[in-house]
């Protein structure tokens, strides 16, 4: 008798402990799903508009997006850049956040999407340990808080993943990289919410005739693409120059040809299906890694991890470790940067301009926080 009651209140003790964690985690759970960041339009932003404009599926859904427009006064060349692509490469994000908070067009237009996936940033990848959230403190002295979110498109926004994900193009890929947005171009428009982003991104594209694009990404610094930019064969005289003046600035930076056979990512099928000159960009980032140590939001910010330092003495890396960290600051930097020579090229090899000036430049990051340049 005095056994069984021992087993009921062992029970009853058990049920209320995972009741109190299942509502910490759902409380936990909202609260990311609707949390909203803070991002503001910048002085040199002319004009928003809403990314379901190409695609009209998108409306009242999380990948309906604000798509800020810096315009100049004079008429010139065009170019997109897309942040967010991959809500847990946060360089990217914050180098689009930067750029529309910052800069001022004189001649061209300049549109910015800081959260291309949307989803992504509603959630965070199981099993990662990484942090929910990154936080800058500004100049003035207030703190902004930034999500760090999901490699791929939030499960409850789509679901369930197929056992083999089809591309429109016959290709086959495993099922999880059907909420991968970089792997969904040039997008269905009443598919998955995946596809419909990258069909609204490449209608979007071809109805403003955007003369160049630019893909903002992270990645591990163990893997071979790395301070790299990977360009469409349209796009190689571009690049190439862009990618000389990077290395003279003493910028790393290595230039990928797009595979012509490996379908649904931007700077194949943008390239593919638009007039656009396409571009991705990737930078060494610890926190991305299978050989990191503790994930969390100093390693995210300053890129300091032990486990990478024994591993470039190893030479197992792709990135210039020497220095012990990779900062977020370097990083967008370094995306900062090459935005603003792909600018530089592009001006060289086409009879319309971008002009464009208060883009911090890689020195002034690196040698201040991410914060300094926020508003």
């Amino acid at each position: 008798m005095v056994q069984s009651k021992k087993k009921i209140y062992s029970a009853i003790a058990i049920l209320i402990v995972t009741a109190i964690i299942a509502t910490l985690a759902g409380m936990n759970f909202h609260a990311k799903r609707d949390f909203k960041e803070d991002i503001v339009a910048g002085k040199g932003v002319t004009s928003t508009f809403q990314l379901s404009q190409y695609n009209p599926n998108l409306a009242g859904t999380v990948g309906d997006v604000t798509v800020y427009v810096l315009k100049g006064e004079k008429e010139g060349g065009s170019m997109l850049v897309l942040g967010g692509t991959h809500p847990n490469e946060p360089a990217g994000h914050m180098a689009a956040i930067l750029l529309e908070e910052n800069a001022k067009v004189d001649a061209g237009t300049i549109y910015v999407i800081t959260n291309a996936n949307n989803s992504g940033f509603t959630h965070n990848d199981a099993l990662e340990g990484v942090p929910q959230y990154i936080h800058f403190t500004t100049s003035s002295g207030d703190t902004r808080t930034f999500s760090y979110g999901s490699r791929a498109t939030n499960p409850i926004d789509q679901w369930p993943d197929p056992d083999i994900y089809t591309h429109s193009s016959g290709q086959t890929l495993s099922g999880s990289e059907t909420r991968n947005l970089n792997r969904c171009y040039p997008g269905i428009a009443d598919g998955t919410i995946s596809e419909r982003v990258t069909y609204a991104i490449t209608t979007m594209i071809q109805t403003l005739d955007i003369d160049m694009e630019i893909d903002l990404h992270e990645s591990s610094p163990e893997y071979a693409v790395n301070n790299a930019t990977v360009a469409h064969e349209r796009a190689m005289s571009i690049a190439s120059e862009g990618v000389l003046n990077l290395q003279l600035d003493g910028i790393q930076m290595s230039l990928e040809p797009s595979p012509a056979n490996l379908h649904g990512l931007s700077h194949r099928e943008l390239g593919d299906f638009t007039d656009t000159y396409a571009l991705l960009m990737e930078t060494g980032n610890p926190s991305q890694g299978r050989l990191r140590g503790r994930t969390n939001e100093n390693l995210v910010l300053t890129g300091e991890d032990p486990c990478y330092a024994v591993a470039y003495k190893l030479g197992l890396l792709y990135v210039d470790y020497s220095a012990g960290d990779l900062p977020i600051q370097l990083r967008v930097g370094r995306h900062l940067m090459g935005i603003t020579e792909y600018i530089n090229a592009f001006n060289d090899n086409s009879d319309k301009k971008i002009s464009v000036s208060g883009i911090p430049t890689y020195d002034q990051m690196v040698s201040s926080n991410v914060g300094d340049w926020l508003l």
